[in-house]
């Protein structure tokens, strides 16, 4: 029986090792399989359930587990999961009485971080109306055109963002629209005040008969995305894209013992869908900040024992470059989730904070396939695993840069991308992985589906994203593609820019592109243009017209001018060599400036400025 025992054991071991060698991931795989899988079956549990099981009735469960647990710490002041919950029942009550709301209105949340943005949200889920987080850094054109698109007749404002209101209200008033501001008091006509309603309301539980026809196809959100061109879309996000969003935390095996810090906007997914809702379904305690701080982010980690994290890649930068300190590795942080980190800001992160365990994922808004890093393995955003391809398939397709599209063979099909190879992510549309698409812009909801990818009739959703898989099956992210880029975690939409400059008095055409700058994510704003017939640059001009119009990450700090715009056989604007030329002066013969923010106005880009950029004297 030993014999045999110690036969068995020595089997065990020698099946381990060989797996460990063969497969140095499989325990890692199978865990996050294991647990795709299970809150897979939540899933379809919630789609089958009658009524409707949803993220609120989640959080409501939880309020009735534990009414005196700290749901939110901010500035100062705690707020449990039922003082949120009563909070959330007055609002409700208030926006029913005031603003006449009904399950199915779409309302305008233009609030900063801070907590009335979450029980205003939980109000109108009350409600079953759906909220359109707009971007608080928006304003003019894109302010009304974001509000605009997702079809609300409703708007509430922050107080602190009074000024951005009242320079589109007299548009808003010709709509018809009502127009609300967090505050007690306001003189202006046209703006009704709502937090002197929200007190006066009552706190009782609202009837779930009020949200009676929300399904798990409803829509839940309007979530703003530059996506490929144009100015910022709504991406529709229903209830099923929501709870999928919230499962990721328990993927990285976040519990309800943790503490979760979010210091990025609750305008994104990432710091309301990823960070606050995913807060909601774990149960845990989040603190929440206005906004990044790297002086003030491990003092807060400190004193509220935060145990999980969320960046991008800049705030990582921006910690990395914060000044050294003795009790850098005195925390309690044990896990990191995010995106777009470089690959030396990640070594250097763990280096000098600890063994922090980076959760580095890819997804899009509106998208329909996503990654998550559960290995940890620096620079991946992802790996492959069969489960994951079945029930979301995608695939890596060749695509040409300089023409800017999928390269397709003899018989139009696309072609995929060779292990190694970098190439387009298209993600197969199903059922179980829909692309719903941007609310009120059919045109630009077509654009983003790709017909006849792997075969004819098939459809695609193209994430505009180029990617790369290598032989031991990671997942890298490579770059953006077409007209947008990244900078300062925000997409920028290249066509809205170049439509800004080109009302600028001296300016007759603009090509606008990002380019790398070194020690920072992303790209900046560059744009190449053409002046009308007999004009000088007008830097004084331009500058004004960028900044009243554009919001602080789509300014281009840099203006290139040219005699004349190169253009494709299709009488596109070409990019790639203007990219990999950048705005060395040294190299480039065409006149050179840049955003000067303290003169407020454009400059000669010097080689001066150009080495001050480079040593990172120059803020950008």
């Amino acid at each position: 029986m030993y014999i045999w025992f110690t036969v068995l054991a020595g089997l065990a071991i020698l099946s381990f090792s060989f797996l460990r060698t063969c497969f140095p991931h499989f325990g890692e795989d199978f865990t996050y399989i294991l647990a795709s899988v299970k809150l897979g079956v939540r899933l379809v549990k919630y789609k089958k359930c009658k009524p409707f099981y949803s993220v609120l009735d989640c959080f409501l469960d939880a309020v009735k587990r534990h009414p005196s647990k700290i749901f939110v710490h901010f500035e100062g002041r705690e707020y449990t999961y039922g003082e949120m919950d009563k909070q959330s029942n007055k609002v409700a009550r208030a926006l029913q009485a005031e603003a006449r709301l009904k399950e199915g209105d779409a309302v305008a949340l233009f609030l900063a971080n801070e907590p009335s943005f979450v029980w205003t949200w939980l109000g109108l889920a009350k409600l079953g109306c759906p909220a359109a987080l707009l971007n608080f850094n928006i304003r003019s054109k894109s302010l009304l055109h974001c509000f605009s698109c997702c079809g609300a007749k409703v708007i509430i404002a922050s107080q602190e963002l009074q000024d951005a209101l009242e320079e589109v209200l007299p548009t808003l008033r010709e709509q018809g629209i009502s127009v609300y501001l967090m505050s007690e008091t306001c003189s202006i006509q046209g703006i009704s005040t709502l937090s002197d309603k929200i007190s006066l309301a009552s706190d009782q539980p609202l009837s779930r008969d009020l949200r009676a026809n929300v399904g798990i196809r409803s829509t839940a959100l309007y979530i703003y995305t530059s996506g490929t061109t144009g100015l910022p879309k709504a991406a529709v996000v229903t209830h099923e894209r929501v709870w999928a969003a919230s499962f990721l935390q328990a993927v990285c095996g976040v519990t309800s013992e943790d503490i979760f810090y979010i210091n990025l906007p609750l305008y994104h997914s990432a710091g309301f869908l990823i960070g606050m809702i995913g807060g909601m379904e774990r149960g845990l305690t989040i603190v929440l900040r206005r906004k990044f701080s790297a002086s003030q982010f491990w003092d807060d980690c400190r004193k509220y024992n935060v145990t999980v994290m969320q960046y991008i890649g800049e705030t990582m930068r921006y910690l990395c470059n914060s000044p050294r300190k003795d009790n850098e590795k005195n925390h309690r942080v044990r896990i990191a989730i995010g995106n777009g980190v470089r690959t030396d800001i990640w070594t250097e992160f763990l280096n000098r904070f600890g063994d922090i365990k980076v959760r580095e994922l890819y997804a899009a808004t509106e998208g329909n396939i996503g990654f998550i890093n559960y290995t940890s393995k620096i620079g991946a955003v992802g790996r492959i695993n069969f489960v994951h391809r079945f029930f979301f398939p995608y695939t890596l397709i060749k695509f040409d840069t300089e023409k800017e599209e999928p390269v397709r063979n003899s018989e139009g099909l696309c072609i995929e991308a060779a292990t190694g190879e970098t190439g387009l992510l298209v993600g197969r549309v199903t059922l179980r992985s829909p692309f719903v698409g941007y609310a009120g812009n059919q045109q630009q909801t077509e654009k983003k589906r790709l017909r006849d990818v792997m075969k004819k009739g098939d459809l695609y959703f193209n994430t505009g994203d180029l990617l790369r898989f290598d032989h031991n099956k990671f997942v890298y992210f490579q770059d953006r593609v077409g007209d947008t880029f990244r900078w300062k975690g925000e997409n920028v939409a290249t066509s809205e820019v170049a439509d800004i400059l080109s009302i600028a008095n001296s300016i007759s055409e603009a090509n606008v592109y990002g380019v790398k700058v070194e020690g920072h994510e992303g790209r900046i704003g560059m744009a190449a243009v053409t002046l009308k017939e007999g004009d000088d640059f007008d830097c004084l001009h331009t500058y004004k017209q960028v900044v009243n119009y554009l919001p602080a990450y789509a300014r281009p700090w840099f203006i290139r001018i040219q005699p004349c715009l190169e253009m494709t056989g299709t009488f596109k604007m070409k990019k790639v060599k203007l990219v990999e030329e950048g705005f060395n002066p040294a190299h480039i013969e065409d006149p050179l400036y840049f955003l000067d923010l303290e003169k407020k106005t454009y400059v000669p880009l010097t080689e001066d400025i150009y080495r001050a950029i480079a040593r990172r004297d120059v803020k950008l």
